[in-house]
C-alpha cells in the first residue's frame, strides 16, 4: 500500500459546553491546529503518484475560508472536539479524494485525535 500525507495549519477558538466550570475547555480559548490528511492506494497513477500533492490545495482553501481565525462553535454543527473535527475533515476529504485513509487533528504538539474508518 502506498501512502502520502500532507499537513495543514490554522488557528481558531472554541469552547466546549457541558463541562465543569473548572475544566479549561469550558472556557473560551484557542489553538493552533494541525490537520494531517493521509491518502492510500494499492496502485500509483500514470504519473507515479497516489495523488499529486498540488491537488490537496483544495483542502487548504477550505480550511482557510471556513476555519482559520474563526470561532469553531460558529462553524461546526457538533461540538468542536478534536475527534469531531477529525471526522469532519475526513468526510470532506473522502468526498473529494476516494483515496483518503485517515485524518488527524492536533490541538497541541502533544495531543491529537484521528479518524480512520
Amino acid at each position: 500500500m502506498y501512502r502520502i500525507t500532507k499537513e495543514f495549519h490554522f488557528s481558531a477558538s472554541h469552547q466546549l459546553a457541558h463541562l465543569p466550570d473548572d475544566h479549561q475547555c469550558a472556557r473560551l480559548h484557542g489553538h493552533n491546529y494541525v490537520v494531517v490528511v493521509e491518502l492510500a492506494s494499492k496502485t500509483l497513477n500514470a504519473d507515479g503518484f497516489v495523488r499529486d500533492y498540488g491537488e490537496l490545495k483544495e483542502l487548504k482553501a477550505y480550511i482557510d475560508s471556513t476555519f482559520d481565525h474563526r470561532h469553531l462553535n460558529d462553524v461546526m454543527d457538533v461540538a468542536s472536539t478534536g475527534e469531531n473535527m477529525a471526522r469532519h475533515f475526513y468526510d470532506w476529504c473522502a468526498a473529494v479524494w476516494p483515496e483518503t485513509a485517515a485524518v488527524k487533528v492536533s490541538e497541541t504538539p502533544k495531543t491529537w485525535a484521528e479518524y480512520r474508518p
